[in-house]
């Protein structure tokens, strides 16, 4: 059995530890300690980590702008897989986005990561107030970014 809690910055180095041996997602200068640090600061007891025993066997970190939610690295070790931990996770995020009042919440995936895409797909939610048809691929919209120059890796 499986136990959810809040990320803390004590989690960070085991964390980054599964990011970084997990296919698919990618780590960046945005995902250092310090940055790490202020986005939990920023977004408190809304990023989470499962648990088996005393081991980190999952993470899901989320935030918000005021108006949407976002979640990032969402992932659980392949040895722990379908027995609900992701979705769990991601329960618990959207639990905490809707305690403060955002209904909406979106996430990326790359383009070459077709397991997330085929299980990001595949989730249809009803789930404490949140109805949905799922998570829904959007062709409406395209998402650019900026990054200031110097600072490829942010």
């Amino acid at each position: 059995m499986f136990s959810i809690r809040a990320m803390t910055l004590d989690d960070y180095d085991t964390v980054i530890e599964l990011m970084s041996a997990t296919p698919g997602i990618s780590l960046r200068e945005a995902d250092s300690r310090e940055s790490t640090a202020r986005y939990l600061a920023r977004n408190p007891a809304m990023s989470f980590v499962a648990e088996i025993g005393r081991g980190v066997c999952g993470c899901v970190m989320c935030g918000h702008d005021g108006r949407r939610g976002y979640l990032q690295h969402l992932l659980v070790l392949p040895q722990y897989r379908r027995q609900g931990i992701a979705k769990a996770l991601v329960e618990r995020c959207l639990a905490s986005l809707e305690a403060v009042g955002i209904h909406k919440c979106h996430l990326d995936v790359f383009k070459t990561n077709l397991a997330a895409a085929r299980y990001w797909q595949s989730q249809g939610w009803q789930s404490q107030g949140w109805q949905s048809q799922g998570w829904q691929l959007r062709s409406d919209i395209d998402r650019y970014s900026f990054t200031r120059a110097g600072n490829d890796n942010a």
